[in-house]
């Protein structure tokens, strides 16, 4: 029997005897080069039998794997590579398919050595670019076991690496087999992502290092699992394109939540650095959408939660400063804000739900706190990356969402009440200030237009401390283009303010327009600040900065005489208001004078200077009290009440309009006393909540009304009278709706010939009262020979064209 069999070994195909000769009688003698040689060379010149010779390879090496011997499986791996990389003929997909069978019988394996020799020939594979596309092919398997081997938990840490790293190499080979391959399943299908993303994560939270021999090895041998990891994610992100980012991002964001790494907020700001800087830069904004997305859905999440998205969406934020997030840039800061309101919120009820039990969830307020501080940063961090139009109009946004006195009654939630109004003005304040900072508009006008200026000067007037302070650091912040704010701290006398190095350019036109048009209402402003009572130092520095701010960034003649005459208003209102506290009527002299000092040496007058310097070396001597240095300061040195100041220690109008009148400065202007309009500021000044506003304005409006214009006295504004009003603006909104209805119910029921003459009757009443405007505006103009008419009828208008005119005025 045996020599039967012998005799019909002859008789079997070539391409078996070849693929038999390749194996030696010891596997340690490694692959018969010859034999390999030959056998390249008959699949070459007979490419119909590649595929035979790789389902008989593949029937060797399953009976090797099941007889354990590992030598012959190495032996046939090595032949298959070789056979994988020399042959690209159109029949290589047969063979493709019994190369991925054995490789998925080694992956299969318990031993770690074969997982290991499997995975390296399916990355050689995934390197060869084959010349005929695969449309059956399938590789779900491979990124189950990849992923599966990349959580890989054997015993032995040196091996635990190998196989971890051997699974992160097998998934780096799927994406770049299938990437680029329509034909071949869509590795970005969520089913795939979903196994891809959290493998390579968590390796990438594997920081400690395996100790490795010190023996020389290659540079990818002694590459550790992280840096693997991280290239290969990186390589992943690169190669998305626009519909594949939200599924590549957003396993990111299930695995931060499901092993609560948001808190921590190192490994998700570390993640989202390596998604930021991967993906292309035109595809920013899709990561920036989808991490506010996140935070809208953790909303009723813990406080250490929501700060780490926030802190994660401030990191990306300042990756991503090429601009590309502008499609969405007041989606994003609706977002963030709605998250500021949220956060108050919760601070002041105590709970995530007004509805459910308040021990539901223990609701941490300096949590909160930091949550808010967070929110403000990442605020600043997108405004940075805006462009100055972009930032114009996100500073218009948020002033719009902050509950303005006067203008936006219902305040907060009903939960918080006025409480939760003010800390909302307060953290919008801030935001703003954050978007503000560093802000150098060319065009003052743009800026500070009025639908952004008359809101936020309104807080100036606000009992609030704080809230004024915030106030007067945003103005100085828009004002200030050209870096000169912190020259003015501290305040004090400067003899020569040389020593400042202050940048003044020319005003422009827009400047002067600004200033022609707002100017009035700054000042006033100003005036009204200076009398809060529960002004501190910060506020009256902060003062001074904003008034140098306009001298120098804004000042023509007639805004160097304005603020002079404002200077010596505040000196008249020390004087004069005995009711303010004494640190306040000190701080004000104190301004005043460090003030004037400042615009003598700008307009370079010597005789103004000297009459300033004089005025202030007296107070050196007599009243030091009475100069920043000793008000403005930590610990001010001012007496129990302040004695009658006058005399040589005063800054004397008649005399300043004299010297500048002398040159060129208008002297009439000079010498007329600054007198703001307080009918209604100061009255609005004394508000001490949202309820004072909203009756003080409907005061006023109410005392400009025509048909009350002659009464002296406001009416008492009482809880009745503003349920009536409120009463009142019901009914009239009821009616309102009541007409349109009727209106709309009008043109969709009535006959068109009804329709037709209710439109024509309009149309003719409104010819008729332009014809009446005409004949009253139009007058017919003066002849060449000085006559109106000739007395004989109506006059006519002469069209300019029918004039005669004399030859001297032709041209």
């Amino acid at each position: 029997m045996h020599s039967v069999c012998g005799c019909c070994g002859a008789l079997r195909p070539r391409y078996k005897r070849l693929v038999d000769n390749i194996f030696p009688e010891d596997p340690e003698d490694g692959l018969v080069k010859a034999n390999m040689e030959k056998l390249t060379f008959y699949a070459l010149s007979a490419p119909e039998k590649l595929d035979r010779i790789g389902a008989y390879l593949s029937e060797r090496l399953s009976r090797d794997v099941a007889r354990h011997r590992y030598g012959y499986v190495c032996i046939a791996m090595e032949a298959l590579d070789q056979l994988l990389m020399a042959c690209h003929c159109q029949t290589i997909n047969l063979f493709v398919e019994s190369f991925l069978t054995m490789v998925r019988k080694l992956l299969e394996a318990d031993k770690p050595n074969l997982q290991i020799l499997g995975t390296n020939s399916f990355v050689k594979f995934a390197n060869i670019e084959e010349d005929t596309p695969s449309y059956h092919r399938s590789y779900d398997f491979f990124v189950s076991r990849f992923s599966e081997m990349c959580h890989s938990s054997y015993e032995d840490p040196d091996i635990r690496t190998k196989i971890r790293m051997a699974g992160i190499r097998g998934l780096q080979g799927v994406v770049r087999k299938t990437v680029n391959d329509e034909l071949q399943a869509n590795i970005w299908d969520p089913q795939h992502m979903d196994k891809i993303v959290p493998s390579l994560l968590f390796n990438l939270q594997q920081e400690e290092g395996v100790e490795r021999s010190p023996s020389p090895e290659t540079e990818k041998e002694r590459e550790s699992p992280v840096e693997l990891t991280e290239r290969c994610f990186r390589e992943l992100l690169g190669r998305a394109a626009y519909g594949n980012i939200k599924n590549a991002v957003k396993p990111v964001l299930m695995h931060l939540d499901n092993h609560s790494l948001w808190e921590s907020k190192t490994f998700a700001v570390r993640c989202f650095k390596i998604v930021m800087y991967s993906i292309q830069s035109q595809h920013s904004h899709l990561v920036i959408q989808q991490l506010l997305g996140h935070l809208d859905a953790n909303s009723k999440n813990s406080a250490r939660v929501r700060a780490g998205i926030v802190e994660v969406i401030s990191e990306a934020a300042v990756i991503e400063a090429s601009g590309s997030i502008g499609p969405t840039v007041l989606e994003v800061f609706n977002t963030l804000l709605k998250q500021l309101r949220l956060s108050v919120d919760y601070e002041l009820t105590g709970s995530y739900d007004s509805f459910a039990n308040m021990g539901s969830k223990v609701i941490k307020v300096h949590e909160e706190r930091q949550l808010q501080e967070a929110v403000i940063k990442t605020v600043g961090s997108f405004a940075y990356t805006l462009p100055p139009y972009q930032r114009s109009e996100v500073m218009l946004f948020i002033i719009g969402k902050i509950p303005v006195p006067g203008m936006y009654p219902a305040l907060g939630s009903a939960n918080t009440g006025v409480e939760g109004s003010r800390m909302i003005q307060v953290m919008l304040l801030k935001s703003l200030l954050q978007v503000t900072a560093g802000f150098q508009s060319t065009n003052i006008l743009t800026a500070l237009p009025t639908s952004f200026l008359d809101p936020l000067l309104s807080f100036t007037l606000m009992e609030d401390a704080e809230i004024r302070l915030l106030v007067l650091d945003i103005l100085i912040g828009i004002i200030d283009r050209h870096d000169n704010r912190h020259k003015f701290s501290p305040v004090r006398i400067i003899s020569d303010i040389s020593v400042l190095k202050l940048k003044v350019d020319k005003c422009s036109r827009q400047d002067n327009l600004f200033m022609k048009k707002h100017s009035q209402r700054l000042y006033r402003h100003i005036y009204l600040a200076c009398k809060e009572e529960s002004s501190v130092q910060r506020h009256f520095e902060s003062l001074y900065t904003l008034l140098a701010l306009i001298c120098v960034e804004l000042a023509n003649e007639e805004v160097v005489v304005d603020l002079i005459r404002l200077a010596l208003a505040l000196q008249d209102l020390a004087l004069t208001e005995e009711a303010l506290p004494v640190y306040t009527r000190c701080a004000i002299h104190a301004l005043s004078a460090v003030y004037l000092n400042l615009i003598c040496q700008l307009t370079t007058v010597p005789t103004f200077c000297q009459h300033v310097h004089e005025v202030i070396e007296s107070r050196k001597k007599l009243v030091p009290f009475l100069l920043p240095e000793d008000v403005l300061v930590e610990s001010s040195k001012i007496p129990e009440k302040l004695e009658k100041v006058e005399g040589e220690v005063l800054f004397v109008q008649t005399k300043i309009a004299e010297i500048l009148g002398g040159s060129g400065y208008n002297t009439e202007r000079l010498a007329t006393a600054y007198i703001p309009q307080i009918t209604d500021e100061d009255r609005l000044s004394k508000r001490k909540s949202i309820g004072d506003t909203v009756s003080l304005q409907l005061e006023m409006e109410s005392r400009n009304s025509p048909e009350k214009e002659q009464r002296s006295t406001a009416e008492q504004i009482t809880f009745e009278t503003l349920k009536q009003a409120v009463v009142d603006s019901v009914n009239v909104e009821e009616l309102e709706r009541e007409r349109r209805r009727q209106v709309v119910e009008r043109f969709q029921t009535a006959p068109f010939e009804e329709i037709a003459a209710h439109c024509g009757a309009r149309a003719s009443l409104l010819q008729s009262k332009l014809n009446q405007i005409f004949e009253i505006t139009i007058r017919p103009p003066p002849s060449p020979s000085g006559s109106v008419g000739n007395g004989h009828g109506p006059s006519r208008s002469i069209p300019v064209y029918e004039m005669k005119f004399p030859d001297l005025c032709v041209y």
